[in-house]
């Protein structure tokens, strides 16, 4: 009879395992979805663990086998030299040390993909533990079943991957894994002879089978409509209208949507691109025409020209401008894609090593790029551009007349733009003439009327409030979306065609070529930008930057005795500024009064950068305080038979026998040694006795009846206590 239970309970735990196991590599396919995460050496490593760990080999053995596997995976993914080369190693660690200095710092972004890779795989071995204990060992797995279906219905909800077949897969393995566990917990507590035969036969085929009926039946019986509504545009919405005072949060970057701006945003040093380059200038990636007072939308539906051979036909501007032939390098980096291509001002081609066709989108002015008929995203591209370079001169004479279609299009203001906004515009621009003298006005008005930049703490407008009517007169704060947008709606008010503009200033340069007078520029998230683009009859589209601390990078050109309207000076522009710092200043008295706002602005920035610190060792205290909350729980009965043989030990008295007896009552219940409703306390312990073939139950028993008649304890503390003890691990065991 043992050999037969010993045969069956190993097949139990081998089949719960194994269910466990498919559970798990639910948790690893979304991978596969949402990122580009290549997860089949994760799966391979996977089933490498819990095929270690269901054998539960010493850890003196099973430590350094499973270690073993790891490095063999790291080294398969990340090196190309022989595995007995033990000159890998030493890179290892070295790579280690690095990205635990990063973790340490809290630049966690800046973790490289090795180390991401080899936590992973950490998590893995760690789960394969984990598993076995709540499978094999506990049988308690509806936890870890409801966490499956929690984890599959958020990445359903708010990501591309499709939930639907992978929750039907859950369904069908929890049942099984359920009923198999019912049968173990039968068996293994009530010991009953079962052999195999039998229990394929009486247990497991019907089992098998009823979860075939329902599962068939379930995925073909109509369906009803959803009784709830989509919950990810309300928790949008939501975003858009934190509190009564409209305040959202969002991450700074590129994005498509931008009919709801406003909110403050954190930083994202995310590289995206490296340029190679000869001239700082934007990267342009598209227009928005149609201002709604609360964003900017598009005007005509989206409509794609083949660019035959990477020749580009936008123009931006006219042939009468000047210009400079010049070519740039783009490669992304990582896994980071954009898209649409990004591009400076002039581009005239575009060439790559990718089978894709370029459209250009003349709606917006977007590049997008098109592989067998579908939108697709590029690694790397070099373009040809003529760089302009405009004559001030020319833009102050200009006073041709506006095209139609273009003026129709490009002063569009909402019919309920309030109407001090433009009564401001007029009062800034009534003492210039021409249009290139009202843009610069509007351009100046915000360095030398207290405008600040800031990331934080920025409203949103409410349903009753204008964007920019509540930017210009109400809060005076906000980033490169609110001054471009303010600006192009004053320019509008004027009768001057102006649009929105959008994609990153130059970045950062991290290294220069001096022989081929070039250098390279990283380009981060952070270096997203937005500006306003103004028109000129016979010259085209012309940028201007509002922003505070950023610098216009468009060529302007002037004569020596061009003194009413000097350009500004050169200087290095910031890419993401966090500074008050005033332009044009004209006397010692305001350069002061700039350095000094300067400097509380860079303080400003060293809060931040600490309350960053500090927002990522709060979520890693959170993290190791969740993982204690979790092994206190999984340990809360070891922990409670410590301290309660502490108190015999410590304080034996009646209570605390008393406490520690019912605890062992309780216990045993657990266990499933239910008691009776008719049943005596010494009938009980008789039977617990005879499932234990022990003698401490009854024993204790008889001492609590008679502590309870006499009110005394009688016997020996020692005795007592061993008594206890044994009878504790036989149950646990």
């Amino acid at each position: 009879m043992i050999k037969t239970q010993k045969q069956v309970k190993t097949l139990h735990t081998l089949l719960l395992y194994i269910a466990g196991f498919c559970l798990f590599l639910e948790w690893l396919y979304p991978l596969g979805d949402i990122s580009e995460t290549n997860i089949g050496v994760f799966v391979l490593f996977a089933l490498y663990c819990f095929f270690i760990s269901y054998f539960q080999l010493h850890w003196l053995i099973s430590i350094p086998v499973k270690g073993l596997g790891l490095l063999f995976i790291v080294h398969m993914l990340y090196f190309e030299t022989s595995f007995l080369d033990l000159n890998w190693a030493g890179e290892v660690l070295q790579e280690v040390m690095y990205n635990m200095e990063l973790m340490f710092s809290g630049d966690w972004y800046m973790l490289t993909n090795f180390f991401r890779s080899l936590l992973f795989l950490v998590l893995i071995w760690l789960m394969s533990y984990l598993l076995y204990y709540w499978f094999v060992r506990m049988k308690n797995i509806i936890l870890f079943i409801l966490l499956t279906f929690v984890y599959i219905g958020i990445l359903d909800t708010f990501t591309v991957y499709e939930g639907a077949a992978a929750i039907v897969r859950i369904f069908i393995i929890s049942f099984i894994a359920l009923g198999m566990s019912s049968l173990s917990k039968e068996i293994e507590n009530k010991r009953i002879p079962i052999s195999v035969g039998e229990r394929l036969k009486y247990w497991l085929l019907p089992l098998v089978f009823v979860v075939a009926i329902v599962s068939i039946i379930g995925y073909q019986a109509p369906k009803a409509e959803p009784q709830w509504p989509d919950p990810l545009p309300f928790l949008q919405g939501a975003a858009d209208n934190i509190g009564d005072s409209g305040v959202g949060t969002g991450r700074v970057g590129y994005g498509e949507d931008d009919s709801q701006l406003g909110g403050s945003f954190v930083q994202d040093d995310t590289v995206l691109f490296e340029a190679t380059v000869e001239e700082d200038h934007y990267w342009r990636i598209e227009t928005k025409d149609v201002y709604t007072g609360k964003g900017w939308e598009t005007s005509q539906d989206r409509n794609l020209l083949h660019q035959t051979g990477g020749q580009i036909t936008l123009s931006t501007f006219e042939d009468s401008v000047e210009t400079e032939t010049l070519e740039t390098q783009i490669a992304f980096t990582g896994s980071n894609r954009l898209p649409k291509v990004v591009y400076p001002y002039g581009v005239s081609s575009i060439r790559t090593e990718e089978p894709v066709d370029f459209h250009l989108d003349e709606s917006m002015e977007g590049i997008e790029t098109i592989r067998d008929g579908e939108d697709s995203t590029l690694e790397a591209y070099e373009i040809n551009y003529e760089s302009p370079s405009f004559d001030i001169k020319a833009l102050q004479n200009n006073s041709e007349q506006d095209p139609e279609e273009v003026r129709d299009r490009y002063t569009q203001l909402p019919d309920d733009l309030p109407e001090r906004v433009g009564d401001l515009a007029a009062e800034i621009t009534e003492n210039h003439e021409t249009r290139y003298d009202k843009a610069r006005a509007i351009e100046r008005y915000f360095s030398a009327n207290g405008f600040e930049y800031q990331t934080t703490d920025i409203p949103r407008p409410r349903e009753e409030e204008d964007y920019v009517d509540q930017f210009l007169f109400e809060t005076q704060i906000g980033y490169c979306d609110n001054f471009s947008t303010a600006m192009v709606v004053m320019l509008r008010s004027e009768g001057i065609p102006a649009r929105w503009a959008k994609g990153f200033t130059s970045g950062e340069r991290i290294d220069s070529n001096a022989e081929e007078q070039t250098h390279v520029n990283e380009v981060a998230n952070s270096n997203a930008h937005s500006w306003v683009e103004v028109y000129f009859p016979e010259v085209g589209w012309v940028p201007f930057e509002p922003t505070q601390g950023f610098t216009n990078m468009a060529d302007f050109e002037a004569d020596v005795d061009e003194n009413d309207y000097p350009l500004p000076e050169e200087e290095e522009p910031l890419e993401a500024p966090e500074l008050d710092q005033e332009e044009g200043a004209e006397d010692e008295e305001e350069t002061d009064e700039a350095e000094d706002q300067e400097e509380d602005t860079a303080a400003s920035d060293e809060e931040t950068g600490i309350s960053a610190l500090t927002g990522y060792i709060l979520i890693g205290i959170g993290i190791v305080l969740l993982l204690i909350l979790l092994a206190l729980y999984i340990k809360r009965r070891e922990i409670r038979i410590y301290f309660l043989q502490r108190k015999l030990e410590n304080h034996f008295d009646e209570t605390a026998f008393q406490e520690a007896y019912l605890y062992l009552l309780k216990l045993t219940g657990k266990k499933g040694f239910k008691r009776g409703s008719d049943e005596t306390l010494r009938e009980f312990a008789r039977r617990v006795d005879e499932h234990l073939f022990a003698v401490e139950m009854s024993k204790l028993t008889r001492i609590y009846e008679r502590m309870i008649y006499s009110k005394r304890l009688t016997g020996e503390k020692e005795e007592i206590i061993q008594l206890w003890k044994n009878l504790i691990n036989q149950i646990m065991a």
